[in-house]
């Protein structure tokens, strides 16, 4: 089965989680957790996030893991299992755009790269205030990968392929910067913002991160770019690399609104 643009496995997410956790826990001291509370994990993927939001909640507070995709929504399930949280932490297969959960139900909820692969997402910010309580907080983060940004003299075919990945790789590659504008049409209240720049030496974890391989195969085929470039491009990187000099970037933007 092929599979929906800007897919990305589980590997993939592990490692990347890896990389953010301190963007993470942000986004849960940022939810206002407290023991008891009801709480809702939009696109959780493999369930890398609801394991430690049930020991926020704890025993008798309730994690829901939602996300489209029924393997990931197997393997979370398996792994809420492996950590022993199953009873109080649930993952269901759902369409963001219309969840199946009640108005008013959650404590807070928390959303982390979703919003850049989707269609409508002020619908998905709209039905994660609906099912958020008064009071409750809603936290969403994302990338801006209109920021990403590498340190080479080949310029040109630096923004090209950074603006096709933000344009063509993913519905909503510009997420991140959208979002405050999203949560102020919300008439969510107390929002705020926080930018956290993702930078990185390592050029084999910035191919890993941002997809490069399959990025720069997709380019070439829409003749975003010619195999000499994209030949130039790669040999002055693995170049920096070898000199010890590469460097790549992007900012994660976090919203964080209380529903009225």
């Amino acid at each position: 089965m092929s599979q929906p643009k800007g897919y990305v496995d589980p590997k993939y997410l592990h490692i990347i989680g890896n990389q953010l956790n301190h963007i993470k826990q942000r986004s849960y001291a940022l939810m206002q957790i407290q023991l008891d509370h009801k709480v809702l994990d939009l696109g959780c993927g493999p369930g890398t996030d609801t394991i430690p939001l049930a020991r926020l909640v704890g025993v008798n507070g309730q994690v829901i893991g939602a996300d489209y995709d029924e393997a990931m929504i197997a393997e979370a399930k398996q792994r809420a299992e492996q950590a022993g949280v199953n009873t109080w932490v649930k993952h269901k297969c759902v369409d963001a755009v219309s969840l199946p959960f009640e108005t008013d139900y959650f404590d807070s909820c928390r959303s982390e790269r979703l919003f850049q692969h989707l269609f409508n997402p002020a619908q998905v910010l709209s039905e994660m205030t609906r099912v958020t309580k008064p009071g409750g907080w809603v936290v969403v983060v994302d990338t801006d990968w209109g920021s990403l940004s590498t340190d080479s003299d080949e310029t040109d075919i630096e923004r090209r392929l950074a603006r096709f990945l933000a344009e063509s790789s993913l519905h909503n590659g510009y997420s991140g910067r959208k979002l405050y504008r999203l949560f102020k049409q919300q008439n969510l209240a107390d929002i705020s913002f926080e930018v956290f720049p993702v930078a990185t030496p390592n050029y084999a974890l910035a191919r890993q991160g941002t997809q490069s391989e399959r990025i720069e195969q997709e380019a070439l085929k829409a003749a975003v770019l010619t195999s000499e470039e994209l030949h130039r491009w790669q040999t002055g990187l693995e170049q920096a690399d070898s000199e010890g000099i590469y460097f790549g970037c992007v900012n994660v933007m976090m919203l964080v609104g209380r529903k009225n």
